[in-house]
């Protein structure tokens, strides 16, 4: 398998898991998101990577999740799995059962927390490769993982025959980039942070990005996709522009991503769920500077309530 082996392509959102009040997996909210996302141009989706929560998840959740994200595209676009785990075992069991449940693909991070030497991030991907029939995107996320995919690991993976693409999500331009040179003629390149240098990682020739933003930032994130692709400069800078802000606020004053990004959807009335532990809801100082943030970007009207969980 390469790059042609699949046609995985343009803007794709890291979608939330959303959790009710029980702390289960609520499928309804996660549909309708789907369902807007696919509205507003996704080309497709990945489900339980880091915005996921599949952290938070055991493995029969995790398996779950992949069967609710293929019965809720329904076909509509292709669905990517996040099946990365510290263990080989587990790694190779959660890829497995995504390709089972119908997903295109498994999105799989090195191994984190133990930090590891390039040699043993490539026999795991290799015993991974030996165990699974279908395709798999490698996830660059150091700051995560703490396990970097340079790109001459990255050129080495590509070796290896389930491997077909790469997230890229170290957050430094000269590695996307360097990444991208080495394989792009064999595998696809996808950029991780879109909403900080994801137009010139597309006019550069990403084959799509892959962020979280879409989930309370549609269609200005996947536009972002298109009109960097199709030449429109001035709309292109001005969404990049607005990304940058976006995730400098989602990140400071006392907030963190995958919290601000629920919270967003909550005041913008979209399906985003509760959060898990270890993650706490915002409030206080946090959470309103974040609605504050949104109301100077344009984003959330002055009126708006700052908590209004959508009854949808």
């Amino acid at each position: 398998m390469d790059r042609n082996s699949v046609k995985w392509w343009g803007p794709i959102p890291a979608i939330v898991t959303p959790f009710d009040d029980r702390g289960a997996i609520d499928e309804r909210l996660l549909a309708r998101n789907i369902d807007i996302l696919m509205s507003k141009g996704a080309t497709g989706i990945v489900i339980g990577g880091c915005t996921g929560e599949f952290w938070a998840m055991s493995m029969e959740e995790r398996v779950a999740l992949f069967r609710m994200g293929v019965k809720a595209m329904a076909g509509r676009g292709f669905v990517i799995a996040g099946s990365g785990a510290v263990r080989v075992e587990d790694a190779i069991a959660l890829t497995r059962a995504a390709h089972d449940a119908g997903c295109d693909g498994g999105l799989v991070l090195p191994p984190y927390f133990v930090k590891l030497n390039d040699d043993e991030i490539f026999a795991h991907y290799e015993a991974l490769s030996r165990a699974v029939d279908g395709p798999v995107m490698l996830y660059n996320i150091p700051g995560n993982a703490v396990n970097a995919l340079s790109p001459a690991l990255v050129r080495r993976l590509a070796d290896l025959d389930c491997i077909v693409g790469v997230k890229e999500s170290s957050g430094d331009w000269n590695n996307y980039y360097a990444t991208a040179i080495a394989v792009q003629d064999r595998l696809r390149v996808f950029c991780g942070p879109s909403s900080v240098f994801g137009v010139p990682a597309v006019q550069a020739g990403a084959d799509g990005v892959i962020d979280c933003f879409p989930n309370m930032w549609a269609p200005g994130c996947l536009d972002l996709y298109y009109a960097a692709r199709d030449g429109k400069i001035e709309e292109a800078r001005r969404l990049q522009e607005t990304g940058v802000r976006l995730t400098t606020l989602f990140t400071s004053g006392g907030r963190t991503l995958y919290p601000a990004t629920k919270a967003a959807m909550d005041m913008l009335g979209l399906p985003g769920g509760k959060l898990r532990p270890p993650l706490r809801p915002l409030s206080g100082e946090p959470l309103a500077g974040l609605r504050q943030g949104l109301i100077d970007l344009g984003l959330l009207a002055g009126d708006v309530p700052a908590a209004r969980r959508t009854a949808a």
